[in-house]
């Protein structure tokens, strides 16, 4: 049966542009981790009201953001670049002017509705970078880079500020990735490795001199001073700053090879995890699903990570190169600090497990990226059609 030139195309027709030519092992890794997420959440959110309906709504929404965004090409998003920075630094400044204070910390701003504008530098930060980079590509000098890391530190510092160490960091990695693809040189990095590594191996030497009571640290915040000392030694206040670590570690332990089983972790179903839903959730999967599971959570990070370089590496301009990048060795950065503090070998800072911890916030940002390494990894495909 031959079809008429006036037949209307059917739904599938009409739709299947839109929601084929996406990253298939992408999307699958993506779709591991969510699910890994839902089963965590609803054992360890069991007695937080709606929290597990709640983490998979935000899942609804990021999963129909990335979508949404995968069909935008990177030149649009490279158009967006400099006004969403610009917006997120405003946004910072009107923060420490009239913003609201919660907990000693001013980070949220009344604009209609309670934003935290610290968010929308996550995703700003690798765009703005790499649209600079794009636009001095072939060109390249010291100066370039000069400039990158003040775009860099203006927002970085201005998140320090509120305080928020975690979210400092996170927009801090997202432009030194960029800056490190775009070819930043070695000469430069290696002092500042080497730097760190002296200034990381005195603190632990001297840790019983410098942890004293009212001794003080240049730069660091006493709480922030409060969280390395801890990390060093957690049993110098079991029941205080150091009971967040100790539990962490008592539930990752107790799991064992195989771990408890679900919905029979003691540590988590008794509460001695603290924050089990959103930064500490990583304590009760592992109590819950022990190494192996903790190894399949590692492995489908990797996958993940893996195939977000693939797409980098593929990517057909410097911008989506160096954005998709970015991007992936964000998550990264979220997994490995995240797993890192719970574990006891970082000090505690407020990041998320991405996929896995609860946070309509953090999960929509999340959404956005992934949209962006979608879109990315599309617009490759359609280049070499």
């Amino acid at each position: 049966m031959t079809r008429s030139v006036y037949d209307q195309p059917s739904w599938w027709q009409r739709v299947r542009p839109l929601v084929s030519g996406y990253d298939t092992m992408l999307l699958v890794m993506v779709l591991v981790l969510s699910g890994m997420g839902l089963l965590t959440m609803y054992s360890a959110g069991f007695d937080h009201g709606t929290r597990f309906v709640d983490h998979g709504r935000n899942m609804l929404i990021a999963a129909a953001l990335m979508l949404v965004v995968g069909q935008v090409p990177p030149q649009r998003l490279m158009a967006l670049a400099v006004p969403l920075y610009a917006v997120g630094v405003a946004l910072l400044v009107a923060t420490a002017i009239f913003g609201i204070t919660k907990k000693g910390a001013t980070r949220w701003l009344n604009v209609g509705v309670v934003i935290q504008p610290s968010e929308v530098l996550k995703l700003a930060m690798p765009l703005m970078l790499a649209w600079w980079f794009q636009r001095r590509e072939g060109q390249l000098r010291a100066l370039d880079f000069a400039v990158a890391g003040l775009l860099l530190l203006v927002p970085v510092g201005l998140v320090a500020k509120q305080p928020d160490l975690g979210t400092s960091i996170l927009i801090l990695s997202g432009g030194l990735y960029v800056m490190f693809f775009a070819g930043l040189s070695w000469r430069l990095i290696a002092p500042v490795l080497l730097l760190a590594a002296v200034g990381i191996t005195a603190i632990v030497v001297s840790a019983d001199t410098i942890c004293e009571p009212g001794k003080a640290w240049p730069v660091l915040r006493d709480y922030q001073k409060q969280r390395v000392c801890t990390l060093l030694d957690p049993t110098t206040d079991p029941l205080g700053k150091g009971f967040h670590i100790i539990q962490g570690m008592i539930a990752i332990g107790s799991g064992g090879l195989g771990g408890k089983g679900f919905m029979s972790g003691t540590q988590t179903h008794l509460e001695f995890i603290p924050e089990r839903t959103t930064d500490f959730i990583f304590a009760a999967f592992a109590e819950e699903f022990g190494l192996f599971g903790a190894v399949a959570l590692l492995l489908a990070f990797t996958g993940l990570i893996g195939r977000g370089l693939v797409i980098a590496a593929q990517a057909p301009t410097v911008f989506s190169r160096l954005l998709a990048g970015a991007i992936t060795l964000s998550f990264f950065t979220y997994a490995f600090v995240n797993m890192g503090m719970v574990s006891g070998i970082l000090p505690v800072v407020g990041i998320p497990l991405p996929f896995i911890s609860y946070g309509g916030t953090a999960m929509v940002t999340l959404g956005f990226a992934l949209g962006m390494l979608m879109s990315i990894a599309r617009s490759r495909g359609m280049m070499q059609r």
